[in-house]
């Protein structure tokens, strides 16, 4: 064994299948959090968090082009399951907003802090790696927990049934991820 390279097991994924995982949940993130917010601007046309929404839309608007240039440049398909998080996230958000703009503040709260979670765990992984990729995924979580931080200010934690709504969102990313990693 060579004490150079990393102990792996039979039936560990290879590095560069590791990070097409990556890219492939990131880009269905991406994409399904522009539906996320797209839902909710269809739904709340007017009102004090539309701006905010539109501002926070624009960004994940960057980073999905980001991701899809890095689909393309390394050669990784996007998931499979794209479609199915086209409709999932414009429902989640339109849902989200019908109930108001704080439950619609709160469904970004969710996600962030889970997306949050994510790319802190993949940076870590790319440590020593993928030095770029790395520094790409940081920026964006940094964007991530900005999102987070605007949408606890416009009162998402004040929302009725706050726990109730962000304990579906997260359970629905960390599943969402968890596939698309693989699909």
């Amino acid at each position: 064994m060579n004490p150079d390279l990393p102990h792996r097991l039979p039936g560990d994924p290879l590095r560069a299948e590791e990070i097409a995982g990556m890219l492939r949940v990131d880009h269905a993130g991406e994409y399904g959090a522009k539906k996320i917010y797209q839902g909710q601007l269809d739904v709340l046309r007017h009102g004090r968090s539309v701006a905010a929404i539109r501002r926070m839309a624009e960004t994940k608007q960057r980073h999905l082009a980001q991701f899809e240039t890095l689909l393309r440049e390394r050669r990784v398909r996007p998931t499979v399951l794209q479609p199915l998080w086209s409709v999932a996230g414009y429902a989640i958000g339109a849902a989200t907003a019908l109930l108001g703009e704080r439950a619609a503040m709160a469904c970004t709260v969710a996600v962030e802090e889970v997306i949050d979670e994510h790319y802190r765990s993949q940076a870590e992984k790319l440590a020593g790696e993928d030095p770029a990729l790395r520094e790409t995924i940081l920026s964006f979580r940094d964007d991530e927990i900005a999102h987070r931080d605007l949408a606890v200010a416009y009162g998402a934690e004040e929302t009725v049934g706050y726990e109730l709504i962000t304990s579906f969102v997260k359970a629905g990313s960390r599943i969402a991820i968890w596939l698309s990693t693989r699909f």
